[in-house]
């Protein structure tokens, strides 16, 4: 048992053992002192650790998930475990810990620790002598009995390739959105007419329909991280010889724009295949909702800082800076990001079982099986459904400043503005969604029943906002329609773009990479058809349209969609 009491723990004494105990420490100034006092003997060793507050727990008996609290300190946090056979847990809330746990809490403050009775038959097991003064056996306690909770505080690995995905996407909004706004002073300098810049501006899908399957088959074979490393340096340099091209010709342009396409192209079969090896189902969902969410912040940051850098240091300013953004995250994804849990050297034993189950390792992919892929008609589910989905989602986006402007009479300033809205809505709309979807499985909820009701609100939401456009009378009205229906859209990404690694995770990418070439073609097809519906009808005309897809779309996806595996 343990008896609270107090000493002065010098430096000294836990410098001691800086190689063992110095990692388990959270806090970095506290760190930094251990690490002087180490490799600094001329420090006095009677110098007591400055002003840190130590929150100490010892639990003598086993203890309920229902104890177990995570802890939280303004300077630094130390779990001790106790005697008992219970396991490593984050903290116990000594408010709300149950009757049988016995429960000492304690601060160490300028030196004060709780010092035990004696060292336990644990330390001695673990290979911590027992032997010492009382301040050394207390700074042995604190500090050895800290080390599996330590481990916790530290960024799960697989949410560190979310985050650095998350980035990417962000850059490669802003690198494709960026042309939208330089396209202006761009066609005034070079004389180009409305054909001219239609011409510019498709040309990034040129590239971008191209890769999509073969950057599923290459990210499948060869693993996800060199294929999304690739596709950002490839459209950052793209980029960055935008304004090099234009002025030597159109041509070179068309081609460089081209270019830019091939390196975005790849970019979402290669993230797919990446989560599909690093995120357990349970937090699928929210993994991908964040790092689509990169793509609608990355339009929201690509608008807002493009006008201003135009204004104040020309067009190509504009392209070279946001290009050159994608070496520092190349930098940092050679670092810290793997193709897979299994390829990470750094990934502790803990998570490494949580992502892999009891999943037998299997060999990378040599060869596609296309006939066995296009048999089953979850995948020709996809397919169908992503085409409704961006036959809506792309004309809304490319069509929407010309809406505001020749419908709800807006200026160019207050279009702009409010075309910014629904990516801002989408972002938050996402990560909402995300979380409810996971919340909905680990809850036991079915998978299949949880996709086919996320992307029935992902179609029936912006199929409802869509059809009341025509009965609204305020502009006011029509930007919230417009907002709501992209903000109901950003749900897909918890039905349909979660949907390729539930059938079939080793073949995330090309699936991603088969029913994503029919959204680019709904993109370039509805962006083409508006325009012609426009010249023969009414707005009216163009949101039915979408919205009669829609419908079609959520009539197909309850019927034939799964979120069992059907692809070993």
């Amino acid at each position: 048992m343990f008896k609270s009491s107090t000493t002065r723990i010098s430096l000294s004494s836990i410098a001691t053992s800086h190689s063992q105990y110095s990692c388990l420490f959270s806090h970095r100034r506290f760190m930094r002192r251990l690490h002087s006092t180490a490799i600094s003997p001329s420090i006095d060793s009677s110098q007591s650790i400055s002003k840190l507050r130590i929150k100490c727990f010892l639990v003598s008996e086993p203890a309920s998930s229902a104890t177990i609290r995570t802890l939280k300190h303004d300077k630094l946090m130390v779990f001790c475990k106790g005697h008992g056979p219970h396991s490593d847990c984050v903290g116990i809330d000594e408010k709300k810990y149950e009757s049988h746990a016995e429960v000492f809490s304690g601060e160490v403050l300028l030196g004060q620790a709780a010092t035990p009775d004696m060292a336990s038959q644990e330390e001695v097991s673990n290979g911590v002598s027992n032997k010492g003064t009382p301040s050394e056996l207390a700074a042995r306690d604190v500090v050895g009995k800290a080390s599996a909770i330590s481990r916790n505080w530290v960024l799960p690995k697989r949410w560190v390739i979310v985050i650095l995905c998350f980035f990417a996407f962000l850059l490669c909004n802003m690198d494709r959105v960026n042309m939208s706004i330089a396209i202006l002073p761009m066609s005034a300098e070079f004389n180009w007419d409305h054909t001219t810049v239609g011409l510019v501006q498709s040309s990034f899908f040129w590239g971008y329909l191209l890769t999509q399957i073969a950057g599923g088959i290459w990210a499948d074979r060869i693993g996800g991280k060199q294929v999304l490393g690739f596709g950002v340096v490839w459209w950052s340099l793209a980029t960055m010889a935008t304004p090099i091209a234009a002025k030597i010709g159109l041509p070179v342009l068309l081609f460089v724009r081209a270019c830019m396409g091939i390196g975005e192209g790849v970019a979402m079969p290669a993230m797919n295949n990446l989560l599909s090896k690093w995120i357990p189902l349970s937090e699928r969902s929210r993994s991908l909702a964040l790092v689509y969410s990169g793509m609608y912040l990355g339009s929201v940051t690509g608008l807002a800082f493009s006008p201003s850098l135009i204004h104040k240091f020309s067009w190509p300013s504009v392209f070279w800076s946001f290009g050159s953004l994608g070496a520092f995250w190349y930098l940092a994804w050679q670092r810290f990001a793997s193709s897979s849990p299994l390829e990470d050297p750094k990934i502790s034993a803990e998570e490494k079982k949580l992502i892999l189950g009891n999943n037998i390792k299997k060999e990378p992919i040599k060869e596609i099986p296309w006939k066995l892929l296009l048999s089953k008609a979850p995948v020709w589910v996809l397919i169908v459904c992503h085409f409704c989905h961006n036959w809506g989602t792309f004309i809304l986006l490319t069509w929407m400043p010309t809406y505001y402007c020749q419908v709800l009479k807006f200026n160019l300033m207050e279009s702009g503005l409010f075309s910014v809205l629904p990516w801002l809505t989408m972002a938050i709309a996402a990560n909402l969604g995300g979380w409810i979807a996971d919340t909905l499985v680990s809850k036991g909820v079915s998978v299949t029943n949880v996709r086919k009701l996320m992307q029935s609100v992902g179609f029936l939401g912006p199929a409802f906002f869509l059809s009341q456009l025509s009965h609204v009378t305020s502009p006011f009205s029509a930007v919230l329609c417009m907002t709501c229906s992209q903000g109901f859209d950003a749900f897909s990404q918890s039905g349909l773009y979660s949907n390729h690694q539930d059938i079939g995770p080793r073949y995330a990418g090309v699936l991603l990479g088969l029913s994503n070439t029919a959204g680019v073609l709904a993109g370039v097809l509805g962006t083409a058809a508006t325009g012609y519906i426009l010249q023969h009808g009414s707005w009216d005309d163009v949101f039915k349209v979408a919205v009669g897809l829609y419908l079609f779309g959520t009539l197909i996806w309850n019927l034939f969609a799964t979120g069992e595996r059907i692809f070993d």
